[in-house]
């Protein structure tokens, strides 16, 4: 064990003033053990380079063109760079004015609202101007002190809820991103065939799984970076013999899902930048309309707001941030942060980017500071370059990590009160509708509304914060807004 990654003695000092800066000393970590975290989590999230162009570089907007391409294909490579510049750039702010290790990158789901429900309705650059005015008005939430207040108004219970949806939400993605687990009859199936477990990518997998649990169990340092690491190698000699290829549903079903692990074709290249700036604040209004271009607007907001919430929530429990009423110190710069990443990938024409679940990976591995994100973010800029080599982790080897990680979120459902119904009901249906519906912000919505109802049912409503009120209304207009568009003849 090296001099950086010991235990440090409670009472020890700040050694230098970096450690000062990122109270390293202080949340009982070492400068090795952050870097270690860091590098953690940009491995298991490194992937949106490879993913984010699929998704926003392969659909063409209503003009007939492809995001930072004509009409005859698409530019990944234009987009991978922006991806992997915007992550870069506000995951080192995250460490600097956050200081807490949070990543941030494009957030999916976002993206594939903005691609296919906002894209198609316009020009890729007015598509990406909606985005930035969506940053905006969360920007000016978190100056005017209005998204501190509602993160400071969810009751413990709640919060505790919302770390443990997080936790299955994001063991879901580690089973799907590895194909796991996979749409199937009548909804999802174990593996391709759906009655067991076929190729060699399942078998890294699951390998990764119990080698990590196993690390853990032990108490072994770097746990899910040994295991993240081994699989790597283990899945380069696999394809190197097998020549198992990519994923394909009809001819490869047993393939590598997000990335093949070879070294062929990947190499150092210059950035394609030149996304970056390519949009227009008013061209979404223009090409839909005032009053569907706030609908649009007004359903980014609400969807970036509180998947961030909770996914602050949850990276904050697990690394056990949260003070004694459950609040983070320091949120107000968290939440500016992140709100200036959603004007940010706007602008890079990446999408909005936010802070990403998969932070819980590197806090699982013992990332409690800002210096983290720091080490995740210069992995990134390298990543500008040398996109590429990144590709060589698989998700097979990686989404073990996220599996692992949503067994420790997890351990808050110890904080709920499942005897008592007007706390049990609020926090199920926040706990299992985010990975039965794929998103953080259906869970949160669901609990808000079910809290503040099953209070007031109590004779309990005089306990519920006003903004839990006011947020619960919000929530309702949001699962009501295509009733509410079809009303009022909005498209």
């Amino acid at each position: 064990m090296s001099i950086l990654d010991k235990e440090p003695a409670a009472t020890r000092p700040a050694t230098s003033g970096l450690d000062r800066f990122f109270s390293i000393t202080e949340r009982g970590s070492t400068i090795g053990r952050e870097a270690r975290g860091g590098l953690v989590t940009f491995v298991t999230m490194v992937y949106i380079v490879v993913l984010n162009p699929i998704i926003l570089g392969t659909i063409p907007d209503k003009t007939g063109h492809f995001l930072g391409g004509g009409t005859h294909g698409p530019n990944i490579t234009a987009i991978a760079g922006a991806t992997a510049v915007v992550a870069a750039f506000f995951t080192l702010l995250m460490g600097i004015v956050g200081r807490y290790p949070f990543a941030l990158a494009t957030g999916l789901g976002l993206n594939a609202f903005v691609t296919f429900q906002v894209a198609t309705r316009m020009s890729w650059a007015s598509a990406m101007g909606l985005v930035v005015i969506e940053g905006l008005v969360i920007v000016v939430l978190v100056l005017t002190g209005f998204r501190t207040a509602v993160f400071n108004a969810i009751p413990r219970e709640l919060k505790s809820a919302i770390a443990v949806g997080i936790g299955l939400f994001i063991a879901l993605i580690g089973f799907v991103d590895a194909g796991f687990v996979r749409p199937g009859n009548p909804v999802l199936q174990l593996g391709s065939s759906g009655s067991g477990l076929r190729g060699w990518p399942t078998l890294v997998f699951v390998l990764g799984v119990l080698l990590i649990a196993a690390l853990m169990a032990r108490k072994v340092r770097g746990a899910i970076l040994i295991g993240i690491v081994a699989m790597t190698v283990l899945s380069l000699i696999i394809e190197s013999i097998a020549k198992v290829g990519a994923f394909d549903a009809k001819k490869n079903p047993n393939g590598w899902q997000l990335s093949v692990p070879t070294f062929k074709g990947k190499h150092f290249g210059a950035p394609d930048l030149g996304l970056i700036g390519h949009f227009s604040l008013g061209g979404g209004f223009s090409a839909i309309g005032v009053v569907s271009g706030i609908v649009v607007v007004f359903s980014l907001v609400l969807s970036d707001f509180f998947d961030v919430m909770g996914t602050t929530i949850g990276l904050a429990s697990e690394a056990d941030l949260l003070d004694e009423q459950g609040n983070l110190p320091r949120i107000r710069e968290v939440l500016l942060v992140d709100g200036l990443a959603a004007v940010g990938g706007g602008i890079g024409s990446a999408s909005s980017a936010t802070t990403y679940v998969e932070s819980a990976s590197g806090i699982g591995d013992g990332a409690r500071t800002g210096f983290a994100s720091i080490v995740t973010g210069l992995l990134f800029v390298v990543t500008i370059f040398l996109s590429p080599i990144a590709q060589i982790v698989p998700s097979e080897a990686a989404a073990p990590a996220l599996v692992v990680v949503g067994v420790l979120l997890m351990r808050q459902v110890r904080f709920i009160d499942f005897q008592a119904l007007d706390i049990a009901v609020p926090a199920f249906l926040t706990i299992v509708l985010m990975p039965f519906t794929y998103s953080i912000t259906n869970g949160v919505g669901a609990g808000f509304i079910s809290w503040v109802l099953l209070r007031a049912a109590t004779g309990k409503a005089r306990t519920v914060h006003p903004l839990m009120w006011l947020l619960s209304v919000v929530f309702a207009v949001y699962f009501a807004i295509d009733p509410i568009k079809e009303l009022f003849g909005i498209k």
